[in-house]
Formats: structure tokens, C-alpha cells, sequence
């Protein structure tokens, strides 16, 4: 079960990193060309949102049941093995900085929605999703580290 679950944690990373575009492009678009807010600008945050939602879920069923990298953490009484990184980052960095992330991305869509002026709804979400795609940047285990996962989702299956 382990394989299809970090599969479709991995597939959805792919998904939310396509959606962090499309609301980051859209809310600099609003803010800097002045832009009227639009049904899509706030289905767009909801979509984000959504898909952080999702793979905060599948990755939490990863950390606390499936990964042997974090039960192994935990049975070692939250200590990283000597010279294992990989512990370390997915027992601690990896679910901190993706839940700042998620939590950025919904105070953005919550402060955007509240606003009054079109061009706050703009500003506000440029702001918190953008420092949203930021944490959510930091924290993905990107190929070129130490224990980063492959670019390919189905790495797993042999594709």
C-alpha cells in the first residue's frame, strides 16, 4: 500500500505545483493590471486550496501509518539516525513547512475573499499565496537533494 499512496502523493505534487501557478499568475495579474476580481480569481484560491487540502491528507496517512522513514523516527523515539538526512527532513522539515504552506494558502483565500476593494482581493492573494508557494517550494524533497524523489511520479512503477 505504501508504493501507490507515495505515488499518488507524488502525482498530486504535480497538480498543486500546476494550480500554485495558475493562482499566482492570476492574482498578479489582477493586482498589478488592476483587474476586476472575477469568479475564476476566487475558484482558483478554491482549486489551490482544494488540492493542498488533498495532498495534506494523503500525506499525513503517509507520515503517521505508511512511511517507514518517519515510523522508524518515531521509534527511535523522534531521534534521525546518524548520518540519514532523509529521517530528519521527512520526520520534521518536510510536514512543517507544508503545513505553513496550507495554512498560508487559506488565510490567503479567507483574507482575499473578505476584502472590500477588488484591488485587496488581488494584493491580499499575490501576497499570502505567494508566501504559500513559497513554503510550499522549500519543503518538496526536489530531485537534485540528497533525498529528493525523482521528477517522474510513477518512479515507483518502473515509467
Amino acid at each position: 500500500m505504501y508504493p501507490v499512496v507515495l505515488m499518488l502523493h507524488s502525482v498530486l505534487r504535480w497538480l498543486v505545483l500546476v494550480a500554485a501557478a495558475a493562482v499566482l499568475f492570476a492574482a498578479f495579474r489582477g493586482w498589478l493590471g488592476r483587474r476586476p476580481w472575477r469568479t475564476l480569481d476566487d475558484r482558483l484560491g478554491l482549486i489551490y486550496t482544494s488540492l493542498m487540502d488533498t495532498q495534506l491528507l494523503v500525506g499525513l496517512l503517509l507520515y503517521i501509518f505508511l512511511s517507514p522513514r518517519t515510523t522508524a523516527f518515531f521509534a527511535n523515539g523522534f531521534q534521525a539516525s546518524p548520518g540519514d538526512p532523509q529521517s530528519l527532513f521527512f520526520a520534521v522539515e518536510h510536514i512543517f513547512t507544508m503545513l505553513v504552506a496550507v495554512v498560508l494558502a487559506h488565510v490567503g483565500r479567507a483574507l482575499s475573499r473578505r476584502a472590500a476593494a477588488d484591488a485587496g482581493k488581488h494584493t491580499r492573494a499575490a501576497l499570502w499565496y505567494g508566501l504559500s508557494v513559497l513554503a510550499l517550494l522549500a519543503g518538496i524533497p526536489w530531485p537534485f537533494l540528497a533525498y529528493g524523489r525523482p521528477w517522474n511520479p510513477f518512479w515507483m512503477l518502473g515509467l
